[in-house]
């Protein structure tokens, strides 16, 4: 009696935690998706996304999953019990030939259903990137209205130009749009003349050990991509980093801003390079090019960081507010599952801390950086 007395007590143990570990994950889902801008907890989902696609290329349709299922089953249960009874149960072969002819007419009407399906994804995109157009083909850019729409992500091509915009990088009137990015790129060049491109008898010690650090930390930018490990992508990197920190001296360079540089760079470099970044080649590209897309990069990666520059200064106070929030959020969200971190002395600044330093670029990133969360 002890012995199935403690076994009982092992399983319902084991089911408590498998419990808590699955509402742990769940709220940790559920963090995540409010930190990328999806949704709000106790409210309605922002953004509404379509079924996920199957391997033929149409989405899954739920109805044809549960119909087919119910409608497959219960014919063959019957066609079993009419092959076992002959002809003594025509009654249940004939119920069995209605419900195979209302099988085979459900599939055909879903089958006809799934490729509308599909085509009403394409003209619900198309529609999208027709309101993209037309707020960006206007004299003057309504930015409140080209944020609304970016919410829910941008079509990959007209990232950069929607980027400069909402980042107010480049101005929302289209006739002085050309002139001031002219006048910031040359700007820019400037700075790096003045600040990069000189000795180092000419540099601080601390300017030197900067740029030592950030030549370090280059070629460790996205390693997994064989297109950062080129050494003109690394010197681009080099030279936008220490830049911006002899620009920024209240916080100078920080491990983490390198991060921050990569979907910039991805972006503005797709007005000029086709097809998958795997077979891009910064060496295809004219010095011009490369000094626009490094000087866009720079001021793009400054008006970012204006707001959130407390991020890294001494003891990043910016970042050890945004930790305690997402700690009170966890409390809101699931008091069980923040009891049971406070219970395992589990700190949120010891896997959190990451995480807001590199604006979830590296733990939740899908492989691409220009996809990384920083895209929209």
């Amino acid at each position: 009696m002890n012995n199935n007395s403690n076994i009982s007590h092992g399983e319902d143990d084991q089911r408590k935690k498998e419990s808590l570990d699955s509402r742990f994950n769940q709220t940790l889902r559920n963090v995540q998706g409010l930190l990328k801008g999806r949704s709000i907890p106790g409210k309605v989902l922002l953004t509404r996304r379509p079924d996920p696609l199957d391997d033929s290329g149409f989405q899954r349709s739920p109805s044809y999953q549960r119909s087919f299922s119910q409608n497959d089953a219960g014919t063959s249960d019957d066609m079993d019990k009419s092959m076992e009874g002959g002809n003594t149960n025509n009654s249940a072969s004939h119920t069995t030939v209605n419900k195979l002819r209302s099988s085979t007419s459900n599939i055909e009407n879903v089958s006809k259903e799934v490729p509308k399906s599909a085509v009403g994804a394409r003209a619900t995109d198309s529609a999208r990137v027709m309101k993209f157009t037309k707020e960006l083909s206007g004299q003057m850019v309504i930015l409140e209205r080209l944020r609304e729409l970016a919410w829910s992500g941008v079509p990959p091509y007209m990232r950069p130009n929607v980027w400069r915009l909402l980042l107010g990088y480049a101005p929302p009137n289209s006739d002085r749009r050309e002139g001031v990015l002219r006048r910031k790129r040359l700007e820019y060049l400037d700075c790096v003349a003045q600040f990069y491109d000189i000795p180092d008898t000419e540099r601080s010690d601390d300017e030197i050990n900067m740029l030592r650090q950030i030549a370090v930390d280059c070629p460790r930018t996205v390693p997994d991509v064989a297109f950062f490990q080129q050494a003109q992508v690394q010197k681009s990197l080099e030279r936008i980093l220490y830049t911006w920190a002899i620009r920024h001296p209240a916080s100078g360079y920080v491990q983490g801003i390198n991060d921050l540089v990569t979907p910039f760079l991805v972006v503005f470099l797709s007005e000029y390079l086709e097809g998958s970044i795997d077979s891009w080649s910064i060496s295809d590209l004219s010095s011009e090019n490369i000094s626009n897309i490094e000087a866009d990069c720079y001021w793009c990666l400054s008006k970012l960081l204006d707001g959130m520059q407390d991020h890294y200064t001494f003891a990043q106070p910016g970042i050890q507010r945004l930790v305690f929030k997402l700690k009170e959020l966890v409390r809101r969200i699931d008091e069980p599952v923040s009891k049971h971190m406070e219970d395992q002395g589990l700190e949120f600044l010891q896997f959190a801390f990451r995480w807001f330093n590199c604006l979830l670029i590296h733990p939740f990133s899908s492989g691409n950086p220009s996809m990384g969360h920083l895209s929209c």
